[in-house]
């Protein structure tokens, strides 16, 4: 039976490890052949034997993205040999150090930006005339929560993550009418090296690993999904997105953008429904609440919500809460708290 990738071209950085690895790998079971970037040789000669050993095929390529003429000239060579490239994947990312602002090297800053936010940048305008050359080119970049929490030492590594969320937005709208779709995924809490050094007291073990989220970048690079302009929580529960850089919850979302705009998607525990079927299958969950228990997650969200507030200061959350709604979905009591200006949740945690 053939993949669900079966003879794509994907090209996947940040390979030789964790997420990156696991997206190759599971890209190629699928039928991609896959061109994985990454600066390890060692890395990516392991990836590629374990690759090779389910029966797939891969480029390596190792090369520094912070260096530009060699993202130039991986585009000349993708032309060269195929003509086109089907999917991207930027995933490779640095953290940065964790200090206070005042504090950061300049060197470190510049090195976070070079490669999360401008590496990618040259990868799409290297990239792009490539996708546009596929029936349907998708290009998918990695990015974390920490551009939602803003936790405190996190500087670099924050913004440099939401500039490359207002790139690819960016990138985004301006695809709008072609074939290629662009859309962003925040991991979540992931069994990482990268996870391992910002958090050093953490058990690795009560982690997912890096192959929780593949499925949702398998079906991200699927020809017929045609989601655009994605934030996708992969750890979500239920599953939300952020579009076109605002909150949206998809219980509400789904009938107002159709399915045009939201394609049946598994996220998380969560699974996006198009049109109003979504709405009817909200409706029905939320109303089998019941009044009590209803009034009870009400109080709970309240409660909540101003405790989060009160320990990160109003300033991040907007101070007069206008309502809470309870909502159910997927057999999972989400409460959502709903403030003056977008629809938000109360900050989650760092994630990546």
């Amino acid at each position: 039976m053939p993949g669900r990738l079966q003879n794509r071209i994907a090209l996947v950085t940040g390979a030789s490890r964790g997420i990156g690895a696991a997206i190759a790998r599971t890209y190629a079971r699928e039928g991609a052949h896959v061109i994985t970037v990454a600066r390890t040789v060692g890395g990516l000669e392991e990836l590629d034997d374990a690759i090779k050993a389910d029966g797939g095929s891969a480029t390596l390529v190792p090369l520094d993205l912070t260096e530009p003429d060699t993202i130039e000239q991986l585009g000349a060579n993708i032309f060269e040999r195929w003509g086109r490239l089907d999917i991207l994947v930027g995933n490779a990312a640095i953290l940065g150090q964790l200090s206070p602002v005042g504090h950061i090297e300049p060197q470190t800053w510049q090195r976070g930006f070079d490669l999360n936010v401008t590496a990618n940048w040259r990868l799409l305008r290297s990239l792009d005339p490539l996708l546009r050359q596929s029936d349907a080119g998708r290009a998918i970049f990695v990015t974390s929560g920490a551009t939602r929490s803003l936790p405190a030492y996190w500087a670099t590594y924050s913004a440099s993550k939401a500039a490359l969320e207002a790139l690819v937005m960016t990138y985004a709208h301006e695809i709008e009418k072609t074939s290629v779709r662009a859309n962003l995924v925040n991991p979540g809490p992931t069994r990482t090296q990268m996870r391992a050094a910002a958090f050093p007291g953490e058990d690795p073990e009560t982690l997912p690993p890096p192959e929780h989220l593949t499925d949702i970048l398998v079906r991200l690079a699927e020809p017929d999904f045609t989601g655009n302009g994605l934030w996708v929580a992969a750890d979500a529960e239920p599953a939300r997105v952020l579009m076109h850089g605002d909150p949206v919850d998809i219980e509400k979302a789904a009938p107002r953008l159709g399915a045009a705009r939201l394609e049946p998607l598994v996220v998380g525990a969560g699974v996006v429904l198009p049109g109003a079927e979504r709405e009817d299958e909200a409706e029905r969950r939320a109303g089998a609440l019941g009044g009590e228990r209803r009034r009870r997650l009400r109080h709970e969200a309240r409660e909540r919500v101003a405790g989060h507030a009160a320990h990160i200061g109003h300033g991040r959350l907007v101070d007069r809460m206008q309502r809470v709604e309870v909502v159910g979905a997927g057999g999972t009591d989400v409460i959502r708290a709903c403030h003056e200006g977008p629809i938000a949740a109360a900050r989650r945690p760092v994630n990546r």
